[in-house]
């Protein structure tokens, strides 16, 4: 049993515990990516409870374990983050962006509900990658976190428009 006990009161201080067993201030900037990877691992299960092709649902869903390894590799300063995974983000980013047009304008978030969904999930992976490149500005963190989360966020614009053009909906294009 990992959490026999969830209610410890250790937090009502203002500090967190991090893996190692050190005590940390709730606002430094270790736990505030860890937090940003948190939410965009909630919004990646908000968006699974939507129906999506079957090679999207097996794809997020290793995307959620990636993303919870990340948090446990900020949870213990110096732990190292797997090169494969980005590697593999990079294969799925290509196999998707070969079927679609190349675009000629920016386009607004939305669409479908799912694509829609997706985009919030791009945008906050955005935020996690800015929060850890915070972070790595005076503290470890493995290079291979930030790059994951900058890739993640290009896999999610590309399956917003994969999502909306499945579904026959077109891409609003953002006009000057």
């Amino acid at each position: 049993m990992r959490l026999s006990k969830i209610t410890t009161r250790t937090g009502d201080d203002g500090t967190t515990g991090l893996a190692d067993g050190t005590r940390v201030a709730k606002d430094c900037a270790r736990i505030a990516v860890i937090g940003s990877v948190d939410e965009l691992n909630s919004q990646l299960g908000l968006l699974l409870t939507e129906t999506l092709p079957e090679n999207f649902h097996a794809e997020l869903l290793r995307v959620q374990h990636d993303l919870f390894d990340l948090g446990g590799a900020l949870a213990v300063p110096g732990a190292p983050f797997a090169a494969e995974k980005l590697a593999r983000l990079d294969a799925v980013i290509a196999h998707h962006n070969a079927a679609l047009p190349p675009l000629k304008e920016f386009i607004l978030p939305g669409g479908t509900r799912a694509a829609a969904l997706c985009h919030v999930a791009r945008s906050v992976a955005r935020r996690a990658e800015r929060d850890y490149f915070h972070l790595m500005q005076n503290e470890t963190a493995p290079q291979e976190g930030l790059k994951y989360l900058n890739r993640l966020s290009d896999l999610l614009f590309v399956l917003c428009r994969v999502l909306n053009r499945a579904a026959g909906q077109a891409e609003t294009l953002w006009q000057r």
